[in-house]
């Protein structure tokens, strides 16, 4: 259970743009109620190791040291993480314990430590990272998530948090209605990237080992945006706004990897993703598409921008039901939530 300093942020749960106003708070007569994220107070974990497959100013030499938190505020139709986000695997871990496994992944040479989906649990994060940063945390942290965040919790954040990761999924508020539960996504998302580009200017450095010179980004925000098959007009409306407000203050990062996930729930479960889905093309992207994506970026000619190859390999998929979910290749398991450290 989640220390006592942050449960009444818990009583009545304003955390996030749900606004669902849950009592999730856990006490021996009190269980918590689960709010639209899908989790009480108690702070749960799924997997926590070194990845290798994020942009390469996160991973650099020793890959990024990635905690995938359990629950998400959005319901997105196609979340490749669907078994964490959505179906609630995951074990509970306390403040303390948070800490010790951000320690852990420090000794173990990362990078940073990488907080997967975390809206939800912001002031247990916040009291977590504390502690661990009591006890020699020196690593630079990152906030990678949907987008879909609350000022005034992101402010919580504020002096723990340097890297800022966020999607930018749609501008279009019945795209994000049917794909992701949360018609008010795009507003939501442009009021925190905005904060997030204001109150981090970008801090790049270079860093050498085994001979080898690599960037490694110490503050700043990188914007990701996935581009979904069929909905080229959508892509274009997104990078005309990061045009006009993060060019020069924030990394873009363009991403081509939409893959078709083998869903595993009960029948009315698949029945509603597939209707969710009808909204887009559930396929792999296109060679036409990438083309169309790379000559549509180089007419925006951003600044600082990543692109990802175009691939048909589908074995990057996880199952964190798997003590390694990621291929060997992808990412090192230093603590999963069946087994606990491993590392």
């Amino acid at each position: 259970m989640t220390g006592t300093s942050c449960t009444q942020s818990y009583a009545h749960c304003l955390q996030c743009p749900r606004q669902c106003g849950v009592d999730r708070t856990c006490t021996p007569d009190h269980a918590g109620k689960a709010g639209f994220c899908g989790e009480t107070e108690q702070l749960r974990i799924a997997l926590a190791c070194l990845h290798f497959g994020e942009e390469p100013l996160v991973t650099v030499h020793g890959g990024s040291g990635t905690i995938f938190l359990t629950g998400c505020n959005l319901r997105c139709a196609f979340c490749q993480n669907y078994q964490i986000s959505q179906q609630g695997m995951g074990s509970a871990v306390t403040t303390s314990e948070f800490a010790d496994i951000c320690l852990k992944l420090q000794d173990a040479g990362a990078e940073n430590i990488n907080l997967v989906t975390g809206s939800h649990h912001i002031p247990a994060i916040a009291l977590g990272l504390e502690k661990a940063r009591a006890r020699g945390l020196t690593l630079p942290v990152c906030w990678n998530a949907s987008g879909y965040d609350s000022v005034q919790e992101l402010e919580k954040l504020d002096g723990l948090v340097t890297i800022w990761l966020p999607d930018f999924k749609t501008l279009s508020p019945a795209l994000a209605k049917q794909l992701c539960a949360a018609e008010d996504y795009p507003d939501r998302a442009k009021e925190a990237l905005s904060w997030m580009i204001a109150h981090n200017p970008l801090h790049i450095e270079s860093v050498r080992k085994d001979g080898v010179e690599k960037d490694k980004i110490l503050q700043g925000v990188i914007i990701r945006h996935l581009f979904l098959p069929g909905r080229f007009s959508e892509t274009a409306d997104v990078l005309d706004w990061l045009k006009a407000n993060a060019d020069g203050k924030a990394i873009i990062s363009l991403m081509s990897q939409y893959t078709p996930v083998p869903f595993k729930d009960n029948e009315a479960g698949l029945a509603r993703r597939e209707k969710a889905l009808s909204a887009i093309e559930n396929r792999l992207v296109s060679t036409e598409e990438d083309s169309d994506l790379q000559d549509l970026i180089a007419a925006y000619d951003f600044d600082y921008l990543f692109y990802q190859e175009l691939s048909d390999d589908t074995s990057w998929l996880p199952d964190f039901s798997r003590e390694q979910p990621f291929s060997n290749a992808l990412s090192k398991t230093i603590w999963h939530w069946k087994s606990g450290f491993t590392a």
